[in-house]
């Protein structure tokens, strides 16, 4: 049988503190000798998709394949489904929603990302773009590190007035709505970037010094957030060096290897410093990798299976496609 498990199963089964230490082991677990594969088309009008495949961890009896189709305009922006197989042969363990599982992995990596990047006493936040990532980011660094403000902006209002209200009442932190990037940049320490933008919104004259960007909305071919002069300037981290080239941030600014300074499990592990000092500008310009899809997916399929074997609590849906 295939557990299917919807929007509500996976909120109900999923916890941050568990989800961002998955994805610090698997940060800094080494290596594995197949690489994930990230596949991109454009489709006809607004819409692009994307596959992510195959997701493997070495502690993991089983393997990920994630198909997103992403149209800016809809709510959520990003819908699709993450299959769960079993790796030895094949069974179709789980298939999960895609828009809140990328969410949460998502939003939680560059969290940590963020974190071990940011200045340690860097504690306003600010948000360009409003969107789900951002919802899950902004949860997961405060439950990283104390956060005194946040600064948000949108370029639609009322879901910039929704999302404050909502970071209002649930991190009991004040929140000031902004009207653009470069006025968010100019008063938070820490800044996330969340949008579909196709032209830099903060430059290098918008970077104060010490300060930190993740630039999450920069993940496909001919996005950009933050411009070529200010990724050249700053000490930049990527989660994946080939990725961030051929569609990432790093690539989409014409920018080369030479550019990139190191990458997160470098940052975690140790083998890299985060900054050389406090006025350092940092940036976290991750891609995306499809063991991110399994890290969390696995603990929601079993998280799940558990419930239902210690206290009959059945979580999601059964089904049967060989029938």
């Amino acid at each position: 049988m295939t557990l299917i498990l919807g929007r509500s199963d996976l909120l109900g089964v999923l916890d941050t503190h568990t989800c961002l230490d998955r994805l610090w082991s698997g940060f800094t677990a080494e290596p594995g000798a197949i690489e994930g594969r990230r596949v991109r088309t454009d489709l006809p009008g607004p819409g692009t998709a994307v596959a992510l495949l195959p997701g493997l961890l070495p502690d993991v009896p089983a393997y990920t394949v994630k198909v997103n189709a992403g149209f800016p305009d809809a709510r959520p922006a990003v819908r699709g489904v993450v299959c769960l197989h079993d790796l030895a042969g094949g069974e179709l363990l789980a298939l999960l929603d895609s828009a809140t599982l990328t969410a949460w992995r998502t939003g939680l990596a560059a969290a940590l990302g963020t974190h071990s990047l940011a200045r340690y006493d860097a504690d306003v936040l600010g948000i360009v773009g409003c969107g789900a990532q951002a919802g899950m980011f902004t949860r997961g660094l405060v439950g990283l590190r104390p956060i005194s403000e946040l600064v948000v902006t949108d370029i639609d209002r009322e879901r910039a007035d929704a999302f404050a209200g909502r970071c209002s009442t649930e991190f009991g932190v004040p929140v000031r709505i902004a009207d653009d990037a470069p006025a968010v940049a100019a008063q938070a320490d820490i800044v996330l970037t969340a949008t579909w933008s196709r032209r830099p919104l903060l430059d290098l004259h918008d970077a104060r010094p010490g300060a930190h960007y993740t630039a999450l909305g920069s993940d496909e071919p001919g996005r950009a957030e933050l411009s070529a002069d200010l990724l050249r300037a700053a000490r930049v981290i990527v989660d994946d060096p080939g990725l961030a080239l051929s569609g990432g941030p790093v690539g989409g600014t014409a920018l080369d290897r030479s550019d990139i300074d190191g990458t997160l499990r470098d940052i975690l592990t140790g083998a890299l410093a985060a900054r050389e000092s406090a006025d350092t500008v940092t940036v976290y310009a991750p891609v995306g990798l499809a063991w991110q899809d399994l890290a969390l997916a696995w603990l929601a399929y079993r998280a799940a299976e558990e419930a239902d074997a210690s206290r009959g609590d059945r979580v999601g849906t059964r089904f049967e496609f060989l029938e």
